[in-house]
This record gives structure tokens, C-alpha cells and sequence, in this order.
């Protein structure tokens, strides 16, 4: 069944999740992809799980990366295809990570959320004083053995998919660099530029990324529900496309999804710009209905959500929903709200 069976209306498992129901008590949320087999390609080339080649024409490093979150295997998918039909770079250096592979060693089509992470959010972690402090957890040691890689790339696309239903979309963080890139690529057509979240930083916000002055940059692509076939889709077309913008790879290379056109919107790809982050205050935070995430609220001053006691409303006309959490822990992200740019 789909997450979403009509206009806001969840699929029965998602209903019950956001409706507080215990992930185990809720009823299963269908997989209807096949989970890698990655097994072949756990030990890497250049670290574990990752594979680096390089071309002899010098061109930029450009990596491609999933499983930053171990259950959203829709990127793994399309990493596992390119690395067993052979794809290399045609100019620069290709860089394939499988990023926290002791997550996605959890994954159970049975259970699909509970493997998110180990023990913390992988894609929380990339600031300097976490990385280089003293804390340690599963996720922080992958992240350590990582970074000098990232250190190394120039352009890096993030591969993620979405629990709750929302169009797909690129999240550029703070640059105009990034945001230049993803409405370059403009698969999917929809580009938010935004300033992350309060409990940490994501890697598109790693510093040599954001670096005011640099030209180093990453963007992320949310590329539909977890587990659809449409989402992998959609992650392979945006990430060909990236290759074949940054010259990387070769126009005509067999093994990348034939170019396929950006979906039609009215004027081609839209920038909107966060003027809102919501972070959910209390365990009672609730929506007053299923938003979709890509919906747009025409009024200023609606109320779309309640924590606790304090109404959260829109703050301009036109208030784009950017990924609302129907289901939120205080201290995380419950929506973004944005404004759209002029063209």
C-alpha cells in the first residue's frame, strides 16, 4: 500500500506512528524494494565501504554518497548497480561511500525504521569541535575515518529518502554555490536553501563545504518515500546528472540512467528559501493534520501545528512545507517553513 492513500491520508502504519502508537505495536510500513547486497563491496578500494577511482584526464573530485541513514537503501541500490556494472570516472576522481554500513548491517524489511543509525545520527556530526572531541559513539568513529575523504572532494551529493510523504527536493544548506548547483542539475526541480538543524550539523554543512570564499560545495537530494522504486529512480537520474554536469563522467556512458528531463515545472526549477526552522519543544507536539511535505499554505497566521500549549502558524502567504515530521522528538525538527524566490 502507499505511505500516502489520498489527500492527507497516511497509509495505516504511518497513521499509527503519527499517532504516537509504538513503532512495534503500529502496523508494518511495506518495503517494496530489494535491500543490497553490498557484501562484495564492504571492504572498499580506498576505505572500508568506499570505492575511489580515478581517470588520467585531471577533472574535479565529485563523490557520491549513501546510506548516510542505514535504512534509506534506495542510494545503496544505485551505488551497488554502478559498482557491479563497472562505471569510472572519465575525467577527476569518483568517489562511491556506503557511509554507515554498521547501520544498514541492522536492516530488517521487517522493521524498516529501527535502523536508522547505531547509536546517534550520523548526518548530525560534522562540525569541528564534535569531530575532534572527545565523545565517541558508533557513528562518530565512522564519521572520523571518513572525514579525511570528504577533506579531498570538491562536489558531493548526499542520497536520502523520506519517512513521512513529501515531493521530492534538494536541500542546499547556506551557500549559493550550492543552491547554483542544485538548480543546475534540477532533478528534482525543487531547491531549498536552508540553515540546518539545532541539534547539529548535517555533511553538507561540513566546513570545507560552507567555507565563505571556497569553491568546494554539497548539496542533498530527498528523493521520494523510503522503500518505492520511484525514489531510486529518481536518485539515479539526479546523481547521472551530476556526473555528466561536472564532467566526471562521460556523456554517453552505458552504465548511467539515460538522461531524463526534469519534471515539468512552470518556469523550470524552483529556489525557496527557510524563513522558519520549527523545533519541536515538548513530547506533545502534533500537526493538525497529515501535511505533505511540498504543500503550500496560502494565508499568513494559519494554524498548522500545536506543542503543547503554543500554536505554531505560518509566517507569510504562500508558506511552503518543507518535510514535516509527523511524528517528532523535542529538540529535533518539525518543519521547516519557506518563502519562495523570484525566478
Amino acid at each position: 500500500m502507499p505511505l500516502v492513500t489520498g489527500p492527507g491520508t497516511l497509509c495505516p502504519g504511518l497513521a499509527a506512528i503519527a499517532a504516537g502508537v509504538a513503532l512495534d505495536k503500529a502496523p508494518p510500513i511495506e518495503v517494496r524494494i530489494r535491500p543490497p547486497d553490498l557484501r562484495p563491496f564492504l571492504e572498499g578500494n580506498a576505505l572500508p565501504g568506499v570505492w575511489s577511482f580515478a581517470a588520467a584526464a585531471p577533472g574535479p573530485h565529485v563523490a557520491v554518497v549513501a546510506l548516510t541513514h542505514g535504512n534509506e537503501i534506495a542510494g545503496a541500490l544505485v551505488l551497488e548497480r554502478w559498482l557491479r556494472a563497472g562505471l569510472r570516472p572519465a575525467r577527476g576522481r569518483l568517489s562511491l561511500v556506503f557511509a554507515n554500513i554498521a547501520a544498514f548491517g541492522r536492516f530488517d524489511p521487517a522493521d524498516p525504521t529501527a535502523s536508522r543509525f547505531v547509536e546517534e545520527d550520523l548526518n548530525r556530526l560534522w562540525d569541528t569541535e564534535t569531530l575532534e572531541g572527545g565523545r565517541r559513539s558508533c557513528e562518530l568513529r565512522r564519521a572520523r575515518v571518513l572525514r579525511p575523504l570528504f577533506d579531498t572532494v570538491d562536489v558531493l551529493l548526499d542520497l536520502h529518502s523520506l519517512l513521512w510523504p513529501s515531493d521530492p527536493l534538494f536541500l542546499a544548506g547556506r551557500t549559493e554555490r550550492a543552491r547554483q548547483l542544485a538548480l543546475a542539475i534540477g532533478l528534482p526541480p525543487l531547491v531549498v536553501a536552508d540553515d540546518g538543524h539545532a541539534c547539529g550539523k548535517r555533511l553538507i554543512d561540513y566546513a570545507p563545504f560552507i567555507e565563505r570564499g571556497g569553491t568546494r560545495t554539497a548539496v542533498l537530494v530527498e528523493a521520494g518515500a523510503h522503500w518505492e522504486e520511484g525514489t531510486v529512480a529518481t536518485m539515479e537520474a539526479c546523481a547521472a546528472r551530476l556526473l555528466r554536469l561536472t564532467g566526471v563522467a562521460d556523456p554517453e556512458d552505458p552504465v548511467l540512467a539515460r538522461p531524463a528531463a526534469a519534471p515539468d515545472a512552470a518556469g523550470g526549477p524552483r529556489l525557496a528559501r527557510v524563513t522558519q526552522t520549527v523545533t519541536a519543544r515538548s513530547s506533545a507536539f502534533a500537526f493538525l493534520r497529515p501535511f505533505r511535505g511540498g504543500e503550500v499554505v496560502p494565508r499568513r497566521g494559519t494554524l498548522i501545528a500545536l506543542d503543547g500549549e503554543t500554536e505554531i502558524r505560518t509566517p507569510h502567504d504562500d508558506c511552503l512545507l518543507v518535510m514535516p515530521c509527523l511524528r517528532v522528538m523535542p529538540g529535533h525538527t518539525a518543519v521547516r517553513l519557506a518563502r519562495f524566490l523570484p525566478r
